[in-house]
């Protein structure tokens, strides 16, 4: 799946996957790409600028620790961020159930006369 037909969830999956707990930037996109089976295989250039961006609206607080003589940055979900997935959530509920009438399996409702 390309990055671009993610164009505006792309916030709400990087805020799902880090509901979970804190996790470095390529933990972050192994998380992507486990929890989709494989569908999400987005690149770090994609990712970290949704992660800043993120991180400025104060959705997400990070860290820099080193691992093995190497530095990582680890990010976390803030209360804000809890909120906001919240309001994500919601908003995708209507969204798929919208969506979900016209292109659902079912029969169309019947249209006004």
């Amino acid at each position: 799946m390309k990055a671009q037909a993610l164009h505006g969830h792309l916030d709400a999956l990087l805020l799902a996957v880090l509901e979970q707990g804190e996790l470095h930037g390529y933990a972050i996109i192994e998380a992507l790409r486990a929890r989709s089976g494989g569908a999400l295989d987005l690149p770090t250039g994609t990712i970290y600028p949704a992660l800043r961006r993120l991180e400025r609206a104060g959705y997400v607080a990070s860290s820099w620790s080193t691992v093995n003589g190497r530095e990582r940055r680890t990010y976390r979900l803030t209360d804000a961020g809890v909120r906001a997935l919240a309001g994500e959530r919601a908003g995708w509920r209507e969204f798929s159930d919208t969506v979900g009438r016209f292109l659902g399996t079912g029969q169309p409702p019947a249209s006004p006369a």
